[in-house]
């Protein structure tokens, strides 16, 4: 049996026996759609939409197809994070070449009364889940001191590789704004699959701006999250997938540079 595990006294029985039914039944699996080490060599196109990954969960993040911003869901509601820093609902029609997405169910809860730094949060994590070899969704809703984002510009044929999109990408720095924060820990034997470590992204409380995150403090605010090992990928079979090279001498370090 799991247990919803809440270290907020403020939290009521029933919240916690409503999380902890919730989480019991359903069955805990990451979609993903593509690989990251494809994305990094420039497959910007996919064939799945939106309303085909709100099928698979009801929270992720991805990119659009031309790596058009960066996407974000929770709640069963999907946002496009444009390259000019603002936000938007994303259309049901629209294509990823790369998501991430689960039903979310978490097993704790941590509440922060106090600033806290993305060092601190991830400790709060680790502390509860302490194999690196799981996979662990997360969700911060809050207030920030800060939080530091960037977008990705959408690009034209022919695709550069993404190392060399990242070196112009736009940041922005979102101050005393509350909003919401999604995203996984993956483990290392998982990079080049997907992202691996902690990867991020925030969105506005008014859902009028956001991005991946680079870094932030928060203010206060409660973390949700659990562990989850189940993933299923889907992989593409266009011509541009099966010609790439997903498995390049510097796939590590590309990886942290694009998303650190």
């Amino acid at each position: 049996m799991c247990n919803f595990v809440s270290d907020c006294s403020c939290e009521g029985q029933l919240t916690e026996t409503i999380a902890r039914l919730a989480t019991e039944s359903a069955e805990k699996v990451i979609y993903q759609t593509s690989l990251m080490s494809a994305l990094l060599h420039g497959v910007y196109d996919g064939t799945t939409t939106v309303a085909q990954l709100l099928q698979k969960g009801d929270f992720g993040l991805g990119t659009f197809n031309q790596l058009d911003g960066e996407l974000i869901a929770f709640d069963r509601q999907v946002y496009q994070l444009r390259a000019d820093g603002s936000a938007r609902p994303a259309s049901p029609n629209q294509k990823t070449p790369f998501a991430v997405m689960t039903f979310f169910t978490p097993e704790h809860q941590h509440c922060f009364d106090s600033t806290a730094s993305r060092e601190d949060v991830h400790r709060a994590i680790d502390a509860r889940i302490t194999s690196d070899n799981q996979f662990c969704a997360l969700r911060i809703s809050g207030r920030f001191t800060s939080v530091r984002t960037r977008t990705v510009p959408c690009q034209c044929r022919p695709y550069r590789a993404m190392p060399d999109v990242i070196n112009n990408q736009p940041t922005f720095d979102f101050t005393a704004r509350s909003g919401e924060l999604i995203g996984f820990r993956t483990p290392q034997y998982m990079q080049g699959i997907n992202v691996a470590g902690y990867h991020e992204h925030f969105i506005t409380d008014d859902r009028q701006g956001g991005g991946h995150i680079l870094d932030y403090v928060l203010e206060h605010g409660t973390l949700t999250f659990g562990a989850i090992n189940k993933l299923v990928v889907d992989l593409p079979q266009d011509r541009e997938f099966l010609q790439a090279d997903l498995t390049p001498d510097n796939l590590d370090d590309a990886i942290r540079a694009v998303e650190s």
